[in-house]
């Protein structure tokens, strides 16, 4: 039991530092292949206690689910500066270039679990979800002006790591035979490396490097489920802004000085309404989610400190739509697909702040299926492929041009772009550990 509770943390540490795209649109295969959508539909208890803690309460066994995933992405960073002659004039000529990242597979789990005792309304569900990340590693490339050597202009090799692990405990009570409510504490920690690391002072040798900084943080989830009994189903949740300590951030510049810095980076809140609607054959489901990126630290700020370090990532509030479609026409072999839009936090302007953190997919296509193995036992299955849609691009920014160029010093003729795909495959389990114990 010992070594299965420490693979699973490392596991789960492992998978979080390779995470790409800040939220993650769904938790686990059945929830991953519907689109994310959960809030109004629940059809497992992983979607559930993400999106919709209240739903739980229509779960009638003790439910145990453990999902695993393969992911990849494939993003590409392209730069383009203007070359000047000797005394200081654009002679009209562009010196441009693309690197390909290089980070490779990285590994997804989900852990979740929901009980309730026979007659009770009260249903209990506790969680281990990997709910946010990003992550790039673009080596190196004298070819390409924004990571060309510190020594010669660019950042040189550009690599970050983050990662937000959630721990959740939710309580679902039924008000009545339609109308639930749930109550989620969550406790979070999350882990940073930056090369270079932007949020600190440069020195004459250019940025530091970091070492994996932690940071822990708390948050809550409130939320509201309806079940007409006639196929209509509709939920509303609100996560809190999920509130954490500063990184603090040990460096280390090229000429050997290091120093520390803080960086706070909180979590947003998150608005989510759901309708589901289930027919003889099929579940149809749809969300709405409102992440309020303009409000949280970390990602408010934008642009130069006075010291020539990044102030923040500088994000906008974003949508997102998430719907999915099941077909149960097949016994023991359900169908899904799903569909997930996510409108862009990053404006042009701000391109050049964002390259640590390019995984900005705005459509996601998922297909997925599951089979029963007798009463208790379901395996699960899930392919997901997204795609930025083009490119987010900007001009390269310099603190020594704001005053000319305001109000981030964009250099003239310059510009920065990034680009990505991504694709999964996730297989899970899910075990009932009793019988309808909660008719």
């Amino acid at each position: 039991m010992k070594n299965l509770l420490k693979f699973i943390a490392v596991l789960f540490a492992t998978s979080m530092m390779g995470q790409s795209g800040h939220i993650m649109q769904g938790v686990g295969a059945v929830n991953m292949s519907m689109g994310g959508a959960a809030t109004g539909q629940p059809l497992d208890i992983s979607g559930a206690l993400q999106w919709n803690p209240a739903a739980i309460s229509s779960f009638d066994e003790n439910i145990l689910k453990l999902d695993i995933g393969l992911f990849f992405s494939s993003p590409e960073l392209r730069s383009t500066v203007p070359e000047f002659d000797e005394l200081g004039q654009p002679t009209g000529n562009f010196f441009s270039g693309v690197t390909e990242d290089d980070r490779g597979l990285s590994p997804m789990p989900a852990l979740a679990m929901v009980w309730g005792a026979s007659e009770s309304k009260h249903t209990f569900g506790v969680s281990a979800f990997g709910i946010s990340g990003f992550g790039v590693t673009f080596p190196e490339n004298m070819m390409n002006p924004i990571n060309s050597p510190q020594e010669m202009g660019g950042f040189g090799r550009i690599e970050s790591d983050y990662s937000l692990f959630q721990f959740g405990v939710t309580w679902s009570y039924q008000l009545t035979d339609r109308l639930s409510v749930g109550l989620q504490p969550n406790f979070n920690w999350a882990g940073l490396e930056l090369m270079p690391n932007p949020t600190a002072n440069p020195n004459a040798s250019g940025y530091p490097s970091t070492d994996k900084a932690n940071a822990f943080g708390y948050g809550g989830q409130v939320a509201l489920f309806y079940n007409s009994g006639q196929g209509f189903k509709a939920g509303f949740s609100y996560k809190t802004t999920q509130y954490f300590g500063d990184f603090e951030l040990e460096n280390t510049y090229l000429n050997g000085e290091t120093v520390t810095n803080n960086f706070n980076m909180d979590y947003p809140a998150i608005w989510s309404l759901g309708v589901g609607y289930t027919t003889g054959k099929f579940d149809l489901a749809f969300d709405f989610r409102y992440v309020e990126y303009e409000k949280t630290d970390g990602f408010r700020a934008s642009g130069w400190t006075p010291t020539a370090s990044v102030a923040g990532f500088g994000w906008k509030d974003i949508q997102i739509l998430s719907t999915g479609i099941q077909y149960r026409g097949i016994e023991k072999l359900p169908l899904r697909v799903g569909y997930t839009y996510s409108s862009n936090p990053i404006d042009s302007d701000v391109a050049f702040f964002n390259i640590p953190a390019t995984a900005i997919i705005e459509n996601a296509f998922q297909f997925g299926l599951s089979y029963s193995i007798g009463n208790r036992l379901t395996l699960d299955g899930v392919y997901h492929y997204g795609t930025s849609n083009g490119s987010t691009s900007g001009p390269l920014n310099n603190p020594m041009f704001i005053e000319f160029y305001p109000p981030y010093g964009a250099i003239p003729g310059s510009e920065v772009s990034y680009d990505m795909t991504t694709s999964m495959v996730m297989l899970g389990v899910s075990y009932s550990l009793s019988s309808n114990s909660k008719d």
